[in-house]
């Protein structure tokens, strides 16, 4: 029965849903479209009825990537009686405030941060924050796996001294090790960095072939321009965020060819792609999204929750019950960047596995296919393996 449907003069309670995310400060350029893509979602959903007839409401708290101003805005989120939050695109935002959904035994989702150790926390079985992004243990892997098969073996790793970068880090060293391989050069840095120039002639010294750099800010485009500058013609490559506007619009010409691990490309590669696209693009009057994975992940986030509590039939919201619903989905989701099915159970809190990703590439300032196979294989969307 659709909201119209109940008697008029009752008045409906919507079900809350909380949503914390850097939408001003130096994250919002993927907090944005974060929102975005949650609020298309929450849009269709209420057209098709909501929750048994309950209009779904955004909760929404801006935690303007300070990991003091996420902790704050988790702990109020905690007394707006929430069904569940969607939260965090920084690593470091979010493992400050794990504890405060786990404690209050209230379901967590994130849609956009990837450090791995944000779902080894606590015990799986027992644990209530869930993911829809990428992890670094696979982003890392997935990318290794790329530039060894190129011939890249001689790897600088640069990575900023955040959560995420630190995090990134031992992941990159770990895949590598996986090939017999060591950095040859390591260089960690400050965020808002200007100049890189030593930390890149070290690495050139240490005769590098490339270089993995794991930040998620304009520091990108600090290493990609620091590289132009000294004539030093390696590639960059790394996890999500080099598809990111700071890296592109920031590094312009010397952004191109680098190559990123993504879930989402923003090319109508399938009807379901086609139809989000065009959907955003509606509502939001544009054709570019500024990060399309965080603007897709959040959009699948939205679905995957509510057909989640769509299988509560009793009427029982509570935190348990909606960790219990996520563990054991019985419908698949057709998303838009993958095909979820059992996205997640009682011992595995990730929905994506490194199936689901494709390398992307910078190319005249907007991402594509690195490979013409994976546009041909995106025709097909992925399953959980």
């Amino acid at each position: 029965m659709g909201v119209m449907g109940i008697a008029l003069g009752q008045t409906v309670k919507p079900l809350r849903v909380g949503f914390i995310g850097p939408f001003t400060g130096p994250s919002a350029d993927f907090g944005i479209p974060l929102i975005n893509g949650a609020k298309l979602a929450m849009d269709e959903i209420n057209a098709a009825g909501g929750y048994l007839g309950r209009p779904l409401e955004l909760v929404i708290k801006d935690d303007t990537a300070n990991p003091e101003v996420g902790l704050q805005r988790s702990q109020e989120m905690m007394r707006e009686n929430v069904v569940a939050t969607i939260g965090f695109c920084n690593t470091g935002v979010a493992l400050k405030s794990l504890h405060v959904f786990q404690t209050a035994k209230s379901p967590l989702i994130v849609p956009c941060a990837t450090g791995t150790p944000i779902t080894t926390q606590y015990p799986a079985p027992d644990s209530y924050i869930f993911r829809t992004s990428a992890r670094d243990a696979i982003q890392a892997p997935f990318v290794v796996d790329d530039i060894v098969v190129r011939g890249w073996t001689r790897v600088a790793v640069f990575a900023d001294n955040t959560g995420y970068g630190e995090a990134g880090l031992q992941d990159v060293i770990k895949a590598l090790a996986a090939k017999k391989l060591k950095p040859v050069h390591v260089a960690r840095f400050e965020l808002g960095v200007k100049d890189l120039q030593a930390e890149l002639k070290a690495a050139q010294a240490a005769g590098a072939n490339v270089v993995f750099s794991y930040t998620v800010g304009p520091e990108n485009a600090v290493i990609a321009r620091g590289r132009q500058s000294l004539n030093w013609k390696v590639p960059q490559v790394g996890a999500w965020p080099l598809s990111f506007p700071f890296f592109i619009e920031g590094a312009k010409e010397a952004a191109d060819g680098a190559l990123m691990a993504q879930t989402f490309i923003a090319e109508p590669s399938n009807e379901r792609r086609s139809a989000f696209l065009s959907a955003y693009a509606r509502k939001y009057k544009t054709t570019k999204i500024s990060v399309p994975m965080a603007a897709a992940q959040a959009y699948d986030t939205v679905y995957l929750l509510t057909y989640a509590i769509l299988a509560i039939r009793n009427g029982d919201l509570s935190g348990p019950a909606v960790k219990a619903a996520l563990e054991n989905m019985p419908r698949v989701y057709y998303g838009v960047t993958a095909t979820h099915e059992h996205p997640f159970s009682k011992n595995d809190k990730d929905a994506v596995t490194s199936n689901m990703l494709v390398m992307g590439m910078v190319k005249n300032g907007a991402v594509t296919f690195a490979y013409p196979d994976d546009r041909t294989r995106n025709l097909f969307v992925q399953r959980k393996r």
